[in-house]
């Protein structure tokens, strides 16, 4: 089961990137209920073997591309994020003292905060790409104008999937034209 999970989560992610359009340095958000994924109502059975599983199919990917990832914490730390004092850095962002664990933060943030090398909480950010695993709610974290994107991976073990990715807001009138690879 957990190499099907690692599998799910490996090419929904490689799958989103090829139509995101993020580039070198961008965010990426995750939200993830190992709970849904195991089949159980979120937040009932936090699995750290799942998230860590989830957390290996997908960080490689964003870290071979030069991308930063934000995972979402569960409602108990408001849906903060885990992310590396770099990202931190270079996008202003406000850092915040809390420590993800199982039950308060998510068993996904737990993993991300092991696995990072100099790892932060913040409150807020603005990917440009997320997935939606089990029903986390990342929309909060997405730069305007999230946009749905549908790929082959519907559901990572038994959660539904919910992928985004972000376009610059269309401003002027009835005249204006627009740059297409901004799409």
């Amino acid at each position: 089961m957990l190499d099907e999970i690692h599998n799910q989560a490996r090419t929904a992610m490689m799958e989103l990137l090829k139509v995101a359009n993020v580039q070198k340095e961008d965010i990426v958000v995750v939200g993830c209920s190992s709970s849904e994924v195991g089949g159980h109502a979120i937040g009932t059975e936090s699995s750290t073997d799942i998230a860590d599983t989830i957390f290996a199919g997908i960080y490689p990917i964003l870290k071979e591309r030069g991308l930063y990832l934000a995972a979402q914490c569960c409602e108990h730390l408001n849906r903060a994020l885990i992310v590396e004092r770099e990202a931190a850095q270079r996008y202003g962002l406000e850092i915040v003292n809390a420590v993800p664990k199982p039950k308060a933060g998510g068993s996904f943030a737990t993993a991300a905060y092991k696995a990072f090398a100099y790892p932060v909480a913040v409150e807020k950010i603005q990917a440009r790409a997320g997935l939606d695993i089990g029903g986390t709610l990342i929309g909060m974290h997405l730069a305007p104008v999230a946009v749905p994107v549908r790929i082959s991976v519907t559901k990572v073990g038994m959660a539904n999937l919910i992928c985004a990715r972000t376009r610059p807001k269309f401003i002027g009138g009835s005249r204006a034209q627009y740059d297409e690879s901004l799409l």
